[in-house]
């Protein structure tokens, strides 16, 4: 069973996804920038927000329903290579971003969508960096081969 991390940071992957949100919206009416998704183009958000929260939820189920650790700083405790997996070493994170460019969509600014594109490349650098390192230390040549097989986001 994984150990739980006592370092771990404050700011895990479902915390600066809401963070991200705030400050979306914060700037959405307060600093919104130029209009780049006029109505009712906007409205088309919906769709990346919809598969977003549909590609977060199930992966998070799956983890769950195998008893996986989803701590991005513990531990891992299984590979993961079919259902959604097979398509994405990623697809929680995914997910996230697809959610965080939906609502960015939904505001229709430039400010918001520029918040979307900080989250996904801090998700690129910092978390799925992190996590992948971990993999590789914990599944070895399992891991490795399933990289060269799956691409990390699609």
């Amino acid at each position: 069973m994984s150990q739980p991390n006592p370092r771990r940071p404050l700011l895990i992957p479902p915390r600066l996804f809401y963070l991200a949100l705030i400050i979306m919206t914060l700037c959405a009416f307060v600093f919104p920038g130029p209009v780049v998704l006029d109505a009712p183009w906007h409205w088309l958000g919906v769709f990346p927000l919809a598969l977003g929260a549909w590609l977060t939820l199930s992966g998070g189920y799956r983890f769950h329903r195998t008893g996986t650790n989803i701590q991005t700083f513990d531990s891992p405790t299984h590979l993961h290579t079919d259902g959604l997996f097979r398509w994405s070493r990623n697809p929680m994170y995914l997910g996230f971003v697809l959610m965080t460019v939906g609502a960015a969509m939904l505001f229709g600014t430039l400010i918001p969508l520029l918040i979307a594109a900080l989250f996904a490349i801090t998700c690129d650098r910092w978390y799925i960096r992190f996590e992948e390192r971990a993999m590789t230390q914990t599944f070895g040549d399992a891991y490795v081969a399933y990289c060269q097989r799956t691409r990390r986001w699609v």
